[in-house]
């Protein structure tokens, strides 16, 4: 389909499709292995892998930060008709996350300890997590990549690929999970093993694009190779920080909960976290699907075809957000199934953490899709405000003030209030931008 002349419609609903499926099965990497290990070890298990959590959001952000950053400036240089620079910026790209994948590599094979303690493990969940890590350390790149390459494969007129690269990935992982840790009695660390298969296989579907006709990217020999970098980093810096923010704000939650709630309601909260990543992921499908089309006609200057890429993507927007919202309500027990053999007490306290934080999945959506719909447009002090104001300023300021002032369970509202205050930033800019679109229509 061509992203400057075919209709708008049926185009991002073809992208949001491929983005949902790709978001979706990615977040059941984490939900798979938490659900497995809760089953199989109980709620230590499920407390262990919240803690590892952190980890999570700071690899997949760092492939986003590239990934993003960089097919968001290639998009724009092909709606100019400019080849040179759509490579360029894919090399940039490429280079950035080999050199950001060996950072984190390093990190987590010499530092793994440290950052536990920092993500709130006591000595009870400390083995139980590092275990986990062990196969994962040895992935690590290919999270990295896998995640930015996705972006490129959008961003090149092959979502489908991408798609079926991390359904490949995800349907290993979850056979690989159920018989790695039950049927050879692995525990915890088979799951580590099965989603680090996965991510191999992922990673081998994803490079079959560099063979097929629809290719369009070449690594070339990027001018000002520092310059289109720094470019990229602070194009992707929103995306990536929301990933990075919400590993953040684990951290902070689990050594709030373990504070004041203790251990049970971390492993309530482990669950929140799975389901959070889920409604997260499909807020991600949105922007993914809206990236590509508003980037290339932004460089294009179709700017009445950025409006109506808009329109769609908050009507996907408010549809997760009304249906995600409904079954937390309705089902909190539901979940807690899924992802542990509950006790009575995790049975008792588990409805009201659930509908108390699920609140916020009214807004979550819109506030994330924000994010993409700003960086599409080279409004990235835009983004950024938004991003550390959700993910870091006004939700830790809560995550600690709220227990001070309203008692230890008030801190379940933290992110509710701090989803209702960034989504009336988001409507300010969000109105502003498009009308400045309308002003300078050239259609």
């Amino acid at each position: 389909m061509d992203l400057l002349q075919s209709r708008v419609r049926p185009v991002f609903f073809k992208y949001l499709g491929a983005a949902f499926g790709s978001a979706l099965i990615g977040s059941i990497y984490s939900m798979v292995d938490m659900a497995i290990v809760g089953q199989y070890q109980g709620p230590s298990g499920t407390a262990a892998l919240a803690v590892v959590a952190p980890v999570w959001n700071i690899i997949f952000s760092l492939g986003l930060l590239t990934g993003i950053g960089g097919s968001v400036l290639l998009s724009a240089a092909k709606g100019r008709g400019d080849k040179q620079e759509e490579n360029g910026y894919f090399t940039a790209a490429v280079l950035a996350t080999a050199v950001v994948g060996a950072l984190v590599w390093a990190l987590l094979l010499f530092l793994d300890t440290p950052m536990l303690r920092l993500f709130g493990a006591e000595e009870t969940l400390l083995p139980l997590a590092k275990t986990y890590l062990v196969p994962v350390k040895f992935a690590v790149p290919l999270f990295l990549f896998n995640q930015a390459l996705s972006a490129f494969l959008r961003n090149d007129g092959n979502p489908g690929l991408a798609t079926a690269a991390v359904l490949a990935g995800g349907v290993f992982n979850i056979f690989g999970d159920y018989f790695l840790v039950f049927t050879l009695d692995m525990g915890i660390f088979g799951a580590g093993l099965a989603t680090a298969l996965g991510a191999a296989v992922t990673f081998a579907v994803t490079i079959f694009h560099f063979f097929t006709r629809k290719n369009t990217l070449r690594l070339v020999r990027p001018e000002q190779l520092g310059e289109k970098c720094r470019y990229i980093l602070t194009t992707g810096f929103s995306t990536f920080f929301i990933d990075v923010a919400m590993g953040i704000l684990t951290m902070l939650f689990n050594r709030q909960i373990m504070r004041y709630l203790g251990t049970d309601a971390l492993s309530v909260y482990g669950v929140i976290v799975n389901v959070s990543t889920m409604v997260q992921c499909c807020a991600y499908s949105v922007g993914q699907a809206a990236q590509p089309l508003l980037s290339v006609n932004f460089g294009a200057q179709k700017w009445a075809r950025i409006r109506e890429v808009l329109r769609y993507s908050l009507y996907a927007a408010a549809f997760f957000s009304v249906v995600w919202t409904a079954l937390v309500f309705a089902f909190p027990n539901g979940f807690i199934r899924i992802f542990m053999s509950p006790t009575e007490e995790i049975y008792r306290i588990a409805p009201f953490i659930l509908r108390s934080y699920g609140i916020s999945f009214l807004l979550l959506p819109l506030n994330i899709y924000s994010t993409y719909y700003f960086q599409s447009l080279m409004k990235p002090g835009a983004s950024f405000f938004i991003s550390v104001a959700r993910g870091m300023v006004v939700s830790g300021m809560l995550i600690y003030l709220l227990p001070l002032v309203a008692g230890p369970e008030s801190v379940w509202l933290a992110m509710p209030v701090t989803e209702a205050v960034v989504a009336a930033a988001v409507i300010l800019l969000m109105t502003r931008y498009t009308r400045e679109l309308g002003k300078c229509d050239v259609m």
